[in-house]
Protein backbone atom coordinates (compact mmCIF):
# COMPACT_ATOMS: atom_id res chain seq x y z
CA UNK A 1 0.00 0.00 0.00
CA UNK A 2 1.23 3.12 -0.54
CA UNK A 3 1.16 6.09 1.92
CA UNK A 4 -0.76 9.55 0.93
CA UNK A 5 -1.09 12.88 2.64
CA UNK A 6 -2.97 12.40 6.25
CA UNK A 7 -6.68 13.21 6.71
CA UNK A 8 -6.52 17.54 7.18
CA UNK A 9 -9.64 17.71 8.79
CA UNK A 10 -8.92 15.41 11.25
CA UNK A 11 -5.61 16.86 11.65
CA UNK A 12 -6.79 20.13 12.22
CA UNK A 13 -9.54 18.86 14.43
CA UNK A 14 -7.27 17.14 16.94
CA UNK A 15 -4.89 20.03 16.51
CA UNK A 16 -8.33 22.75 17.81
CA UNK A 17 -9.04 19.95 20.72
CA UNK A 18 -5.60 19.96 22.20
CA UNK A 19 -5.22 24.20 21.79
CA UNK A 20 -8.84 24.03 23.63
CA UNK A 21 -7.69 22.19 26.16
CA UNK A 22 -4.97 24.08 26.79
CA UNK A 23 -6.81 27.71 27.08
CA UNK A 24 -9.37 25.73 29.27
CA UNK A 25 -6.80 24.39 32.05
CA UNK A 26 -4.39 27.31 32.05
CA UNK A 27 -8.15 29.26 33.64
CA UNK A 28 -10.17 26.57 34.94
CA UNK A 29 -7.23 24.68 36.95
CA UNK A 30 -5.24 28.05 38.08
CA UNK A 31 -7.28 28.53 41.01
CA UNK A 32 -6.42 25.10 42.61
CA UNK A 33 -3.46 25.30 41.37
CA UNK A 34 -2.41 28.68 43.37
CA UNK A 35 -4.09 27.24 46.76
CA UNK A 36 -1.97 23.55 46.34
CA UNK A 37 1.39 24.64 44.68
CA UNK A 38 1.26 28.53 44.93
CA UNK A 39 1.81 28.70 41.24
CA UNK A 40 -0.82 29.52 39.40
CA UNK A 41 0.49 28.05 36.11
CA UNK A 42 1.31 24.76 37.57
CA UNK A 43 -1.42 22.29 36.01
CA UNK A 44 -1.04 24.10 32.99
CA UNK A 45 2.86 23.62 32.28
CA UNK A 46 2.95 20.03 33.50
CA UNK A 47 0.30 19.74 30.38
CA UNK A 48 2.78 21.20 28.35
CA UNK A 49 5.44 18.87 29.27
CA UNK A 50 2.73 15.98 28.52
CA UNK A 51 1.91 17.22 25.26
CA UNK A 52 5.66 17.55 24.77
CA UNK A 53 6.01 13.82 25.37
CA UNK A 54 2.82 13.12 23.28
CA UNK A 55 3.77 15.16 20.45
CA UNK A 56 7.41 12.99 20.42
CA UNK A 57 5.35 9.54 21.08
CA UNK A 58 2.54 10.61 18.25
CA UNK A 59 5.29 10.94 15.55
CA UNK A 60 6.36 7.73 15.94
CA UNK A 61 2.80 6.19 15.72
CA UNK A 62 2.51 8.30 12.70
CA UNK A 63 5.14 6.68 11.14
CA UNK A 64 5.29 2.87 12.27
CA UNK A 65 3.86 0.44 10.33
CA UNK A 66 0.32 0.32 11.55
CA UNK A 67 0.32 -3.74 10.32
CA UNK A 68 3.21 -4.54 12.99
CA UNK A 69 0.55 -3.44 15.60
CA UNK A 70 -0.95 -7.09 15.36
CA UNK A 71 2.53 -8.62 16.16
CA UNK A 72 2.88 -6.62 18.97
CA UNK A 73 -1.07 -6.94 20.54
CA UNK A 74 -0.22 -9.74 22.72
CA UNK A 75 2.96 -8.29 24.21
CA UNK A 76 1.36 -4.63 24.69
CA UNK A 77 -1.84 -6.80 26.45
CA UNK A 78 0.73 -8.24 28.70
CA UNK A 79 2.53 -5.11 29.30
CA UNK A 80 -1.10 -3.56 30.30
CA UNK A 81 -2.14 -6.43 32.68
CA UNK A 82 0.98 -6.17 34.43
CA UNK A 83 0.41 -2.56 35.11
CA UNK A 84 -2.91 -2.94 35.99
CA UNK A 85 -2.02 -5.52 38.57
CA UNK A 86 1.14 -3.31 39.99
CA UNK A 87 -1.11 -0.56 40.72
CA UNK A 88 -3.39 -2.53 42.92
CA UNK A 89 -0.14 -3.48 45.25
CA UNK A 90 -0.36 -0.81 48.11
CA UNK A 91 3.42 -0.52 48.61
CA UNK A 92 3.74 0.56 44.67
CA UNK A 93 0.35 2.15 43.47
CA UNK A 94 -0.28 6.11 44.35
CA UNK A 95 -3.50 6.64 46.32
CA UNK A 96 -5.62 9.87 45.47
CA UNK A 97 -9.06 10.99 45.63
CA UNK A 98 -10.13 7.57 47.17
CA UNK A 99 -8.79 5.85 44.23
CA UNK A 100 -5.80 3.66 43.25
CA UNK A 101 -5.25 4.65 39.89
CA UNK A 102 -1.30 5.98 39.38
CA UNK A 103 1.88 3.93 38.99
CA UNK A 104 4.76 6.71 40.14
CA UNK A 105 7.18 6.46 37.40
CA UNK A 106 10.36 8.73 38.50
CA UNK A 107 9.08 12.63 38.77
CA UNK A 108 5.83 11.77 36.61
CA UNK A 109 2.61 9.08 37.47
CA UNK A 110 1.53 7.18 35.15
CA UNK A 111 -2.30 5.62 34.86
CA UNK A 112 -2.52 2.26 33.93
CA UNK A 113 -6.39 2.03 32.68
CA UNK A 114 -5.46 4.35 30.42
CA UNK A 115 -3.26 2.59 28.53
CA UNK A 116 -5.79 -0.52 28.96
CA UNK A 117 -8.01 1.28 27.06
CA UNK A 118 -5.84 1.47 24.02
CA UNK A 119 -3.54 -1.41 24.12
CA UNK A 120 -7.31 -3.13 24.45
CA UNK A 121 -8.54 -1.44 20.89
CA UNK A 122 -5.29 -2.76 19.09
CA UNK A 123 -6.03 -6.45 20.60
CA UNK A 124 -9.37 -6.56 19.61
CA UNK A 125 -8.72 -5.07 16.17
CA UNK A 126 -6.14 -8.21 15.70
CA UNK A 127 -8.25 -10.17 16.54
CA UNK A 128 -11.48 -9.50 15.16
CA UNK A 129 -9.68 -9.38 11.81
CA UNK A 130 -8.12 -12.74 12.76
CA UNK A 131 -11.10 -14.42 13.65
CA UNK A 132 -13.98 -12.36 11.61
CA UNK A 133 -15.35 -15.83 10.53
CA UNK A 134 -15.72 -17.08 14.30
CA UNK A 135 -17.12 -14.54 16.00
CA UNK A 136 -20.60 -15.53 15.50
CA UNK A 137 -19.91 -18.49 17.32
CA UNK A 138 -19.89 -17.43 21.15
CA UNK A 139 -17.87 -20.19 22.93
CA UNK A 140 -15.16 -20.35 19.79
CA UNK A 141 -15.26 -16.74 18.66
CA UNK A 142 -16.68 -14.18 20.95
CA UNK A 143 -15.80 -15.75 24.40
CA UNK A 144 -11.99 -15.24 24.76
CA UNK A 145 -11.93 -11.84 23.81
CA UNK A 146 -15.00 -10.97 26.22
CA UNK A 147 -12.71 -12.78 29.24
CA UNK A 148 -9.69 -10.57 28.41
CA UNK A 149 -12.04 -7.64 28.30
CA UNK A 150 -13.96 -8.61 31.45
CA UNK A 151 -10.50 -8.90 33.54
CA UNK A 152 -9.19 -5.74 31.89
CA UNK A 153 -12.43 -4.11 33.24
CA UNK A 154 -12.42 -6.05 36.52
CA UNK A 155 -9.32 -4.87 38.07
CA UNK A 156 -9.90 -1.44 36.54
CA UNK A 157 -12.74 -1.58 39.16
CA UNK A 158 -10.76 -3.01 41.73
CA UNK A 159 -9.09 0.52 41.90
CA UNK A 160 -11.76 1.36 41.82
CA UNK A 161 -12.58 3.57 38.71
CA UNK A 162 -16.27 2.84 37.72
CA UNK A 163 -16.54 5.18 34.22
CA UNK A 164 -13.34 3.90 32.68
CA UNK A 165 -14.04 0.17 33.23
CA UNK A 166 -17.58 1.02 31.60
CA UNK A 167 -15.43 3.18 29.39
CA UNK A 168 -13.32 0.18 28.39
CA UNK A 169 -16.82 -2.10 27.81
CA UNK A 170 -18.82 0.43 25.92
CA UNK A 171 -15.42 0.47 22.94
CA UNK A 172 -15.21 -3.16 23.20
CA UNK A 173 -18.84 -3.85 22.61
CA UNK A 174 -19.02 -1.35 20.38
CA UNK A 175 -15.99 -2.94 18.31
CA UNK A 176 -17.44 -6.13 18.82
CA UNK A 177 -20.61 -5.17 17.32
CA UNK A 178 -19.01 -3.62 13.89
CA UNK A 179 -16.84 -6.91 13.89
CA UNK A 180 -20.35 -8.65 13.28
CA UNK A 181 -21.69 -10.34 16.37
CA UNK A 182 -25.24 -11.59 16.36
CA UNK A 183 -28.19 -9.24 17.23
CA UNK A 184 -28.72 -11.64 19.91
CA UNK A 185 -25.92 -12.03 21.68
CA UNK A 186 -25.18 -8.65 21.70
CA UNK A 187 -28.43 -8.02 23.18
CA UNK A 188 -27.37 -10.86 25.76
CA UNK A 189 -24.09 -9.24 25.80
CA UNK A 190 -25.66 -5.64 26.59
CA UNK A 191 -27.94 -7.18 29.32
CA UNK A 192 -25.51 -8.43 31.08
CA UNK A 193 -22.82 -5.56 31.25
CA UNK A 194 -26.17 -3.38 32.58
CA UNK A 195 -27.12 -5.92 35.23
CA UNK A 196 -23.02 -6.30 36.15
CA UNK A 197 -23.06 -2.36 36.58
CA UNK A 198 -25.96 -1.87 38.23
CA UNK A 199 -24.77 -4.52 40.96
CA UNK A 200 -21.36 -2.83 41.11
CA UNK A 201 -23.45 0.86 41.96
CA UNK A 202 -25.67 -0.71 44.45
CA UNK A 203 -23.20 -2.70 46.31
CA UNK A 204 -21.26 0.03 47.02
CA UNK A 205 -23.24 2.52 49.22
CA UNK A 206 -21.10 5.97 47.49
CA UNK A 207 -22.03 4.50 44.25
CA UNK A 208 -25.69 3.50 45.02
CA UNK A 209 -25.24 7.60 47.00
CA UNK A 210 -24.37 9.07 43.92
CA UNK A 211 -27.23 7.51 41.61
CA UNK A 212 -29.70 8.20 44.20
CA UNK A 213 -28.85 11.97 44.39
CA UNK A 214 -28.60 11.95 40.41
CA UNK A 215 -32.38 11.91 40.43
CA UNK A 216 -32.83 14.76 42.74
CA UNK A 217 -29.24 16.31 43.83
CA UNK A 218 -31.70 19.29 45.72
CA UNK A 219 -32.26 16.79 48.57
CA UNK A 220 -28.52 17.29 49.85
CA UNK A 221 -27.54 20.51 48.46
CA UNK A 222 -24.37 20.58 50.38
CA UNK A 223 -22.66 17.32 50.05
CA UNK A 224 -24.08 14.83 48.02
CA UNK A 225 -25.47 16.47 45.53
CA UNK A 226 -22.97 19.73 45.76
CA UNK A 227 -20.62 18.33 42.72
CA UNK A 228 -23.78 18.42 40.35
CA UNK A 229 -25.68 21.70 41.21
CA UNK A 230 -22.29 23.91 41.11
CA UNK A 231 -22.05 21.98 37.95
CA UNK A 232 -25.11 23.11 36.71
CA UNK A 233 -24.57 26.53 37.76
CA UNK A 234 -21.42 27.21 36.29
CA UNK A 235 -23.54 26.09 32.91
CA UNK A 236 -26.63 28.55 33.51
CA UNK A 237 -24.40 31.06 34.76
CA UNK A 238 -22.71 31.17 30.47
CA UNK A 239 -25.49 31.98 29.06
CA UNK A 240 -25.46 32.37 25.18
CA UNK A 241 -22.19 34.06 25.23
CA UNK A 242 -20.38 33.39 28.21
CA UNK A 243 -18.84 35.44 31.34
CA UNK A 244 -15.65 36.19 29.40
CA UNK A 245 -12.28 33.59 29.27
CA UNK A 246 -10.92 33.69 32.50
CA UNK A 247 -14.04 35.24 34.02
CA UNK A 248 -15.64 32.08 35.73
CA UNK A 249 -16.85 32.24 39.44
CA UNK A 250 -16.97 28.55 40.03
CA UNK A 251 -13.48 27.75 39.48
CA UNK A 252 -12.84 29.59 42.97
CA UNK A 253 -13.24 25.88 44.80
CA UNK A 254 -16.79 25.95 44.36
CA UNK A 255 -16.41 22.94 41.18
CA UNK A 256 -14.49 20.37 43.16
CA UNK A 257 -12.35 19.78 39.85
CA UNK A 258 -12.65 22.28 37.50
CA UNK A 259 -9.60 21.19 35.62
CA UNK A 260 -10.19 17.88 35.17
CA UNK A 261 -14.10 15.84 35.54
CA UNK A 262 -15.59 19.30 35.76
CA UNK A 263 -13.70 21.31 32.96
CA UNK A 264 -16.55 21.59 30.26
CA UNK A 265 -18.61 23.36 33.39
CA UNK A 266 -16.06 26.02 33.63
CA UNK A 267 -15.67 25.86 29.68
CA UNK A 268 -19.74 26.44 29.68
CA UNK A 269 -19.44 29.60 32.00
CA UNK A 270 -16.68 31.01 30.41
CA UNK A 271 -17.30 30.93 26.90
CA UNK A 272 -21.61 30.21 27.20
CA UNK A 273 -23.65 28.03 24.99
CA UNK A 274 -21.69 28.73 21.57
CA UNK A 275 -18.32 27.78 23.27
CA UNK A 276 -19.57 24.11 24.81
CA UNK A 277 -21.55 24.03 21.00
CA UNK A 278 -18.16 24.73 19.03
CA UNK A 279 -16.09 21.76 21.25
CA UNK A 280 -19.11 19.38 20.31
CA UNK A 281 -18.98 20.08 16.94
CA UNK A 282 -15.01 19.38 17.12
CA UNK A 283 -15.91 15.80 18.56
CA UNK A 284 -18.51 15.53 15.99
CA UNK A 285 -16.19 16.32 13.23
CA UNK A 286 -13.50 13.65 14.58
CA UNK A 287 -16.14 11.31 14.85
CA UNK A 288 -17.20 11.72 11.49
CA UNK A 289 -13.58 11.60 10.19
CA UNK A 290 -12.72 8.42 11.72
CA UNK A 291 -15.69 6.73 10.98
CA UNK A 292 -15.29 7.61 7.17
CA UNK A 293 -11.44 6.50 7.85
CA UNK A 294 -12.79 3.27 8.75
CA UNK A 295 -15.27 2.50 6.20
CA UNK A 296 -12.63 3.68 3.21
CA UNK A 297 -9.74 2.10 4.47
CA UNK A 298 -9.36 -1.46 3.01
CA UNK A 299 -7.34 -3.51 5.61
CA UNK A 300 -9.63 -4.77 7.84
CA UNK A 301 -7.09 -4.70 11.24
CA UNK A 302 -7.02 -0.43 10.07
CA UNK A 303 -10.67 -0.55 10.12
CA UNK A 304 -11.46 -2.11 13.21
CA UNK A 305 -8.37 0.16 14.73
CA UNK A 306 -10.09 2.98 13.33
CA UNK A 307 -13.15 2.33 14.99
CA UNK A 308 -11.71 1.65 18.46
CA UNK A 309 -9.45 5.17 18.71
CA UNK A 310 -12.77 6.50 17.55
CA UNK A 311 -15.26 5.17 19.96
CA UNK A 312 -12.43 5.39 22.73
CA UNK A 313 -12.63 9.25 22.38
CA UNK A 314 -15.96 9.92 21.59
CA UNK A 315 -17.37 7.29 24.23
CA UNK A 316 -15.50 8.92 27.30
CA UNK A 317 -16.23 12.54 25.96
CA UNK A 318 -20.53 11.62 25.83
CA UNK A 319 -20.18 10.13 29.24
CA UNK A 320 -17.96 13.08 30.57
CA UNK A 321 -20.49 15.92 29.15
CA UNK A 322 -23.74 13.76 30.72
CA UNK A 323 -22.16 13.75 33.94
CA UNK A 324 -21.75 17.61 33.69
CA UNK A 325 -24.97 18.26 32.29
CA UNK A 326 -26.82 15.86 34.97
CA UNK A 327 -27.96 13.27 32.38
CA UNK A 328 -25.43 10.48 33.77
CA UNK A 329 -24.83 10.20 37.79
CA UNK A 330 -21.73 11.71 39.13
CA UNK A 331 -18.66 9.78 37.90
CA UNK A 332 -14.68 10.82 37.66
CA UNK A 333 -13.81 10.02 33.98
CA UNK A 334 -12.05 13.33 32.10
CA UNK A 335 -12.92 15.28 28.97
CA UNK A 336 -10.52 13.78 26.09
CA UNK A 337 -7.97 16.26 25.22
CA UNK A 338 -9.47 19.11 26.93
CA UNK A 339 -9.35 18.10 30.51
CA UNK A 340 -5.87 18.12 32.33
CA UNK A 341 -4.64 14.34 32.88
CA UNK A 342 -1.37 13.37 31.91
CA UNK A 343 -1.66 10.11 31.07
CA UNK A 344 -4.85 10.88 29.31
CA UNK A 345 -3.44 13.19 27.10
CA UNK A 346 -0.11 11.05 25.80
CA UNK A 347 -2.89 7.90 24.98
CA UNK A 348 -5.18 9.95 23.35
CA UNK A 349 -2.72 11.89 21.33
CA UNK A 350 -0.89 8.69 20.33
CA UNK A 351 -3.99 6.82 19.73
CA UNK A 352 -5.00 9.67 17.30
CA UNK A 353 -1.71 10.32 15.65
CA UNK A 354 -1.98 6.11 14.92
CA UNK A 355 -5.33 7.29 13.19
CA UNK A 356 -3.72 9.72 10.94
CA UNK A 357 -1.38 7.45 9.91
CA UNK A 358 -4.17 5.08 8.65
CA UNK A 359 -5.52 7.78 7.18
CA UNK A 360 -2.93 8.26 4.73
CA UNK A 361 -3.70 5.06 3.18
CA UNK A 362 -7.23 5.74 2.71
CA UNK A 363 -8.10 6.00 -1.11
CA UNK A 364 -10.26 8.96 -2.36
Amino acid sequence: MTKRKPDFILLFTILALILSGLIMILSASSVKAEQLFSNSYYFFINQLKYLAIALGLSIFAYKIKYQKLKELAPYLLLISLGTLILVLIPQIGRMAGGSRRWLPLGPVSFQPSELAKFTIVIYLAAYLERNNDQIKDFKNGLLPPLTVVALFAGLILLEPDLGTALTLIAVAVTMIFIGGIKISLLILLSGTTFCLALISILTEPYRRERLMIFINPWQDPLDTGYHIIQSLLALGSGGLFGVGAGNSHQKFLYLPEPGTDFIFAVLGEEFGLLGTLFIITLYFLLAWRGLRIAVRVEDTFASMLAIGITSMIIIQALINMAVVTSLLPVTGITLPLISYGGSSLVINVVSLALLLNISAYVKG
